[in-house]
C-alpha cells in the first residue's frame, strides 16, 4: 500500500526541512528513511509484571509489529500504566483502579498527541486497561485496532475448573469455620495456573467480547487464552488491519456509534457481564459525544437474553466460551433473533452482519445458547431506579434464584468497615449492607466490593442479605448486590440519608429501588445532613475527585466529543 503523509498527523515530525532534527531521533532507533517516510503507528500495551492479566502482552505486541511493518507501515512501541484489580481488592490500592483507567486513556492520548502517530494498535489484559484504550482511540479518532492479551486458563481443585473468585469467596468459607488453612492454600496455590485476565465473566473478558461487539477488534481475536500462541496471529493480523484503515481513512467514530453501543451492550447481557460495563459503556460514548447514559445500557440489559452459562453467575470459564466457538457464535445467534445491529461497520471494513455471514453456531457445546432457548429471557445484568437511587443503580441478576429483597438498612461508610463486620458475622439474615462514601468523588475513585461480597457468599448468605454501595462491584461478584447508585452519598444523595432500621425494597424484575421513607422526610433528612471533607488532599486522587461526573454518565473526567474544538486526527 501506498500513503501520502501529507494527510497524517505524522507530517508534523518527519517531512520538511524543518524537521531534520526530529528525524535524527529517528534514525537513532536504527530507523531507514524508508522507514520515516512510511505512517507511524502506535503500538501500546499495558504490559508489567503487577498480575498475571499483563505478562504475555509485550510478546503479543511484536506480533502486531510485524504486521504492521508487512502492511508498510512503522511501528512505534510504547507502554501504560494498568492497576490489577485482583490485587488491588480489599485495601485502599483499589482508590487507584478506576482512576487509573482515566490514567490510561490520557497517557496513550498524549503519547500520541506528542509524538504526532498516524494509527493505533492497543493491546490489553486487565479491567480498567480494555476500556482505557478504547477510550483514547475515539477520543484521538485515529485508525485503530484493539486486541485483547486473552484470559488465564482455569485452576483445578478437587476435579472441578476454579478461578480466583473461588478463592476470595474461600476466605468467607474459612471466616465461617467451613475450610481449614490448608484447604484455602491448596486453592490459592492451583486457581491461577497461567498467564492471562481473570477467567469467569468478570470485566476483562466483558470488555473483551465489547470490542468485538462494538466493532473495534477483529472477530474471534478476543476467545484465544493468553497462554496459547494463537493469540499472535490475530496480533499480527491487527497490526496488518490497522494499516487498512488509514489506506480507507476509517477512524473509531466511524464504527462506535449509537448502534454499535448497543450492540456492545447485548453481548454484556447475554454473556451475564460485569455490571462496570455500565461505567465503561457510558465513558466510551462521551469520547464519541454520544448519549448513552447507565439507564439507556440498562433498558438494553432488560430487553436481551441471557445466553452463556459463565462464571461467577453460571458454570463456564472463558477457556470454554473460545472452544464453544467464541463471541461470533453469540453475536451471530443475537442477530438472527433481531438483538444486534447487522450495519454497523467495524475494523474488518466489512459490516457486522458481513462478518457474521459465514458463521455457523455450534450445537455440539453446552457453553451458549441460542436466542430462542435462553437461560432466561432478560438479560444477566439489570438496571433499577427509584428514590433511593433517582440517577440509577445495576445489579447483576445472573444465577440469582430471587430477584426481589427487602430489609433492614446496615450502614457504613467506608469499605473497611463492612468488611469487618462481615468476617465477624456482625449481620443478620434480611439485613441490607449499606456501603457508602464509595463513589467516584466520595472514594475517591469507587472501589470494588468485591473481598465483602465473596466473603459474604462464602459464609453462604448470598442470598440472605442484600448489599448496596455508591462504589462498585467486580465483574466476579455474585449475590443480591446492587452498585453505582446515584447520587453518590458525597455529594448528598439519598444513600448518605439512610439510617440503621430504614426499611429498603429492591425489585430486579420491575427495576426499582426504594427506601420506604417519604419525601417529606428525605428532605428534612437532607436538611440535617453535612458534607464530608474528600479523603485525600493531594496527589492524584485529589485530582481525580475534582473533575469526575457521576456515575450514570460513566464517571468520567472531561467534557467528551460534543464539546470538541479541534479532533487530533485533522491536525
Amino acid at each position: 500500500m501506498k500513503f501520502n503523509k501529507k494527510k497524517l498527523p505524522s507530517r508534523h515530525t518527519t517531512l520538511g526541512p524543518d524537521r531534520a532534527p526530529h528525524r535524527s531521533f529517528y534514525y537513532a532507533m536504527k530507523l531507514t528513511q524508508k522507514d520515516v517516510a512510511k505512517p507511524f503507528v502506535g503500538v501500546v500495551t499495558t504490559w508489567n509484571e503487577a498480575a498475571p492479566c499483563n505478562t504475555t502482552l509485550m510478546r503479543q505486541a511484536q506480533s502486531v509489529k510485524k504486521g504492521v511493518i508487512d502492511a508498510d507501515g512503522t511501528p512505534r512501541e510504547f507502554c501504560t500504566i494498568t492497576v490489577t484489580d485482583g490485587i488491588a481488592m480489599g485495601h485502599e490500592g483499589m482508590k487507584s483502579s478506576l482512576i487509573s483507567r482515566e490514567v490510561i486513556a490520557d497517557s496513550t492520548e498524549l503519547t500520541v498527541r506528542g509524538h504526532s502517530y498516524d494509527a493505533l494498535v492497543g493491546v490489553a489484559g486487565c479491567d480498567k486497561s480494555l476500556p482505557g484504550l478504547m477510550m483514547a482511540m475515539c477520543r484521538l479518532n485515529v485508525p485503530s485496532v484493539f486486541i485483547y492479551g486473552g484470559s488465564i486458563l482455569p485452576g483445578r481443585y478437587k476435579g472441578k475448573d476454579v478461578t480466583v473468585v473461588d478463592v476470595f469467596e474461600a476466605v468467607g468459607q474459612h471466616s465461617a469455620g467451613n475450610i481449614s488453612e490448608k484447604e484455602l492454600t491448596e486453592l490459592e496455590l492451583v486457581a491461577c495456573p497461567s498467564a492471562g485476565a481473570c477467567g469467569g465473566q468478570f470485566t476483562a473478558n466483558t470488555m473483551a467480547c465489547v470490542s468485538e461487539a462494538i466493532g473495534l477488534a477483529l472477530p474471534y481475536s478476543s476467545g484465544t487464552p493468553a497462554p496459547y500462541l494463537e493469540r499472535d496471529k490475530y496480533a499480527y493480523l491487527s497490526g496488518k488491519t490497522v494499516m487498512n484503515l488509514i489506506a480507507k481513512n476509517i477512524r473509531p467514530r466511524d464504527i462506535v456509534t449509537k448502534k454499535s453501543l448497543e450492540n456492545a451492550a447485548v453481548i454484556v447481557a447475554a454473556t451475564g457481564g460485569s455490571t462496570n460495563a455500565a461505567l465503561h459503556l457510558p465513558a466510551i460514548a462521551n469520547e464519541c459525544g454520544i448519549k448513552f447514559d447507565l439507564m439507556d445500557v440498562a433498558k438494553i440489559f432488560k430487553n436481551t437474553p441471557y445466553l452463556a452459562d459463565l462464571k461467577p453467575g453460571g458454570k463456564y470459564v472463558a477457556k470454554d466460551m473460545f472452544e464453544a466457538g467464541g463471541v461470533p457464535i453469540i453475536l451471530k445467534t443475537l442477530y438472527e433473533g433481531g438483538f444486534i445491529h447487522g450495519d454497523c461497520l467495524t475494523v474488518t471494513g466489512k459490516t457486522m452482519k458481513e462478518n457474521l455471514k459465514s458463521v455457523k453456531f455450534n450445537d455440539n457445546q453446552k457453553v451458549i445458547r441460542r436466542y430462542n432457548n435462553p437461560l432466561s429471557p432478560t438479560g444477566g445484568v439489570v438496571g433499577l431506579r427509584g428514590n433511593l437511587a433517582p440517577e440509577g443503580a445495576i445489579v447483576k441478576v445472573a444465577g440469582l434464584k430471587n430477584l426481589k429483597f427487602t430489609g433492614k438498612a446496615r450502614c457504613f461508610d467506608n469499605e473497611e468497615q463492612a468488611f469487618e463486620a462481615v468476617q465477624k458475622r456482625k449481620y443478620q439474615d434480611g439485613d441490607v449492607i449499606v456501603i457508602r462514601y464509595e463513589g467516584p468523588r466520595g472514594g475517591p475513585g469507587m472501589r470494588e466490593m468485591l473481598s465483602t461480597t465473596a466473603a459474604i457468599y462464602g459464609q453462604g448468605k448470598g442470598e440472605t442479605v442484600a448489599l448496596i454501595t455508591d462504589g462498585r462491584f467486580s465483574g466476579g461478584t455474585r449475590g443480591f448486590c446492587i452498585g453505582h447508585v446515584g447520587p453518590e452519598a458525597f455529594v448528598g444523595g439519598p444513600i448518605a440519608l439512610l439510617k440503621n432500621g430504614d426499611i429498603i425494597d429492591i425489585d430486579a424484575i420491575k427495576g426499582t429501588i426504594n427506601v420506604r421513607l417519604t419525601a417529606k422526610e428525605l428532605k428534612l433528612r437532607k436538611s440535617k445532613w453535612k458534607a464530608k471533607k474528600i479523603n485525600f488532599g493531594s496527589g492524584t486522587l485529589w485530582k481525580y475527585a475534582q473533575t469526575v461526573g457521576p456515575t450514570y454518565k460513566g464517571a468520567t473526567t472531561h467534557p467528551g466529543a460534543k464539546e470538541e474544538i479541534n479532533c487530533y486526527a485533522d491536525i
